[in-house]
């Protein structure tokens, strides 16, 4: 058993970690209620925007839209991997990390082989886990969370858009945590580019078809509009994930918290019986001592 001293340095560690855990646990419930409000309020808008796209996918004409439908033999592509850039939050990035491989060993396994797969890092825990793997890489948006807003989240939609237009990449796929509630992050792989008009179809959105008069040309508004649903697609996947990270490291501290008091009530039980045995212990020794003199 051990001594005294032991237990008493443990449970001062225990109960110093669990003010830590909880006061993380706070901060972070602070930050969701914000990411939340900003996901809920995109939602609306980028659900309406991805049905006035399927609505107007029969009316694109042009080689600059069709560019984004148009499907072609996949031999490069781009994996925008969006995870934190802190830890202490569950499995959040680590079940990122295992979809993007199982994406690596099994769809894109034949590009993969042939070096042909870019990973596209946002959250530097991305960033660290795929440098360690010595994966290919671009990396001038892995810091892109610590000033997240809807002018970067486009900056590097366009970036995707210009090179997936140039032909750099044939296909882009994004994973990421979807925000569903404090409690629940639905992990998520969803092609990106080319559109996938069947997704979209099958999706809750798009349902009513609608007839649009354009003005002043079809061309010109889609062109301008096409591009803009994609940017604001891709920034709200960057706000499901901020708000799923926060999510899931106040889940993650709070049970840290819960586990640190079940250990605080173990570490006082056995406290408490090792000073009971040292009293013990010294009481016998006195009796035996009186015992001897007498």
């Amino acid at each position: 058993m051990a001594n005294l001293k032991e237990v008493r340095v443990r449970i001062t560690s225990v109960s110093s970690t669990q003010q830590i855990t909880k006061a993380m646990k706070l901060v972070s419930a602070t930050k969701l209620r914000k990411a939340q409000n900003a996901i809920v309020q995109m939602r609306p808008y980028a659900d309406k925007l991805r049905s006035l796209l399927l609505n107007l996918a029969d009316s694109m004409e042009g080689d600059s839209l069709a560019a984004y439908l148009n499907e072609r033999p996949v031999n490069n592509v781009l994996l925008i991997v969006v995870t934190s850039d802190r830890g202490l939050c569950g499995g959040f990035n680590a079940n990122v990390a295992k979809q993007t491989n199982i994406l690596l060993k099994g769809k894109y396994a034949e590009q993969a082989a042939k070096g042909k797969v870019t990973i596209l890092p946002i959250g530097k825990k991305g960033f660290e886990y795929f440098g360690r793997a010595n994966a290919k890489m671009f990396t001038d948006y892995r810091e892109a969370f610590q000033n997240l807003n809807a002018e970067r989240g486009f900056a590097i939609a366009e970036w995707v858009l210009d090179a997936f237009r140039k032909k750099q990449f044939d296909a882009v796929e994004i994973v990421y945590n979807k925000f569903k509630n404090a409690g629940t992050q639905i992990l998520t792989a969803e092609p990106f580019l080319p559109i996938d008009m069947k997704t979209l179809a099958t999706s809750k959105v798009g349902k009513t078809k609608s007839d649009y008069i354009f003005e002043p040309g079809k061309t010109e508004i889609l062109e301008e509009l096409i591009p803009r649903i994609l940017k604001t697609t891709l920034y709200r996947t960057l706000l499901d994930s901020h708000a799923s990270e926060h999510g899931a490291r106040m889940v993650a501290m709070d049970k840290a918290t819960d586990n640190a008091g079940e250990l605080l009530k173990t570490l006082r039980l056995q406290y408490n019986r090792a000073r009971q045995a040292a009293i013990t212990n010294e009481i016998s020794e006195i009796v035996g001592g009186a015992a001897a003199l007498g």
